[in-house]
């Protein structure tokens, strides 16, 4: 059994009018809607202004004559001024705010045909939000049609837009080409890589809260929180300024000065005051990259700033008001950070509303071809020249490139191509330019301690023998790797790791002792000290 309907709907004091006879022979919305042949309304909640009574009473009158079936239910609502959108938005809100919708026995529609553009538009807005549960309707007269017909047409409008195929599909484009746009047109490969920024283009698009980023050095947060600027100014959803702090450089009172600004006299050199980052960043987006490194203080005063849009610079007790959106960067643990008691656990929660982590390069194995174009054609944009690979040389740094450890990611693979491109000659990157390039990278990453953020080794074990080792014996051969690297030669490297055994003996081997240790592993001491 279908559920009664019921219409709400405003008097139009110029398409609803006429007292005469010859009304009937004119189209009034309002009327026509009672004069469908397929729908029927149980109930017309009318309103109207103090001003438009009479003709309120004159439709109701008609109403019920062409349908007996519909009871008309007059309301005035009484607008001042029906053309002032706070003060229409405001009795409309309260009057179906004090309404009884009985959703699971009625159906609800809305007339947007009369009234006022601005009645109309708060109309939608209320159906928009659930405030008023009903589906908009709209009169439409016929055209051509015969002074005893009417009656018009109407249309139900239906407010999921992915139900309209047209629609459906020019929002699908959009969504693609923000989700190219925030890739840099790259056309990568990688599921979970793609579905994450496409997560990511939903959310920056009609989304206002703090995003975090996180990830390893080098993966490329700078590049989306820019990227994401870019995308949100074309769609004007800010306006102001894209500001790009590493708070890895910001300590003390300097820290507080340059996020917050001061007044003068503030501190001991503050000859002059300071605007401060954040009220640059007001209508615009606001990028702390390395958040983790800020100190408690900043954090409390971050806090504050993004729940409260208000801070006091420092030396000052007037408030200074700053509307930006935050978009925070880190590749350090902030979960671990709170239990350490290094970063607020309130903080955290307040940016942690979005979270994303981008992954290494290491873990994007099959986007390492269109990234390498990518960065080719960056070349060739910066500098004007035109370069190019042979086909063998290619294939052999992308066979490198896929088992390589790429300690800094996107860092290491752009200095590699820069590099590989200066060297090219006449501008086509051949095979002793790739080697040369692969035996640089591979000695750059034995230098020092090199450990990605979860711990594994790098220049001495692949990816594929670092997961057949024990966490265990992982632990103790990082600390060994370490003194390896810190150490001239293998003896060197022996006598630190042996310091206390070699006392005891008269005659000791630290070497050969570290050397088969290492063998352990299939690392060849050669590999260290090459």
């Amino acid at each position: 059994m279908r559920k009664p309907n019921i219409i709400f709907g405003y008097v139009g004091s110029t398409l609803d009018v006429g007292k005469s006879a010859d009304r009937w022979s004119r189209w009034r919305p309002t009327v026509a809607l009672c004069q469908q042949e397929d729908i029927v309304f149980r109930r017309f909640e009318l309103l109207y202004d103090r001003n438009s009574k009479k003709l309120a009473d004159l439709i109701k009158s008609d109403i019920e004559t062409v349908s007996p079936e519909t009871k008309v239910t007059l309301h005035q609502v009484g607008f001042r001024d029906p053309w002032d959108f706070e003060e229409v938005y405001s009795r409309l809100y309260e009057f179906f705010g004090a309404y009884k919708f009985e959703t699971d026995d009625e159906s609800y529609f809305a007339n947007i045909t009369t009234g006022t553009h601005v009645f109309q538009i708060c109309l939608y807005l209320l159906c928009e939000s659930r405030r008023l549960p009903a589906k908009l309707i709209q009169s439409n007269p016929k055209h051509g049609a015969k002074p005893s017909e009417p009656n018009g047409t109407y249309q139900i409008i239906d407010l999921d837009l992915s139900r309209y195929d047209k629609l459906a599909s020019r929002f699908h484009e959009e969504k693609r080409v923000g989700t190219e746009f925030l890739k840099s047109g790259i056309q990568t490969k990688n599921l979970r890589f793609n579905a994450m920024i496409s997560e990511i283009e939903q959310v920056a698009s009609v989304c206002e809260d703090s995003i975090l980023l996180t990830g390893p050095t080098g993966a490329g947060k700078s590049m989306l929180a820019k990227k994401i600027y870019e995308l949100k100014k074309s769609k004007h959803q800010i306006s102001g300024a894209l500001v790009e702090v590493n708070c890895a450089t910001l300590r003390g009172d300097n820290a507080i000065s340059a996020l917050f600004g001061h007044v003068r006299g503030a501190f001991t050199g503050a000859q002059n005051a300071r605007q401060g980052l954040l009220k640059a960043a007001h209508k615009g987006l606001l990028f702390l990259d390395e958040i983790g490194e800020m100190g408690l203080d900043e954090q409390a005063m971050l806090l504050r700033a993004i729940e409260e849009k208000s801070f006091f610079p420092l030396g000052s007790d007037k408030q200074e008001n700053s509307d930006f959106q935050l978009i925070a960067g880190t590749n350090r643990d902030l979960w671990q950070d709170v239990r350490n008691g290094t970063f607020r656990e309130d903080l955290l929660a307040r940016i942690n509303l979005w979270s994303f982590d981008l992954p290494g390069l290491k873990d994007r194995i099959e986007d390492l071809a269109p990234n390498l174009d990518f960065e080719i054609h960056k070349y060739e944009q910066r500098t004007g020249q035109t370069i190019r690979f042979n086909s063998e040389s290619k294939q052999k740094f992308l066979k490198f490139a896929e088992s390589a450890p790429w300690p800094a990611n996107f860092r290491d693979l752009t200095a590699a191509i820069t590099r590989m491109a200066t060297l090219a000659p006449s501008g086509c990157i051949d095979t002793p330019v790739v080697e040369g390039e692969i035996d640089r990278l591979n000695k750059a990453w034995k230098k020092g301690v090199q450990k990605s953020s979860n711990g594994e080794l790098y220049g001495v074990l692949s990816q594929a023998d670092l997961e057949n080792i024990d966490e265990f014996d992982r632990l103790q051969l990082e600390q060994v790797i370490r003194v390896c690297f810190e150490s001239k030669s293998l003896s060197d490297a022996g006598r630190r790791l042996f310091a206390v055994s070699r006392q005891r003996k008269k005659i000791s081997n630290d070497a050969d002792r570290l050397k088969k240790f290492l063998e352990r592993f299939n690392i060849s001491a050669k590999s260290i000290w090459s």
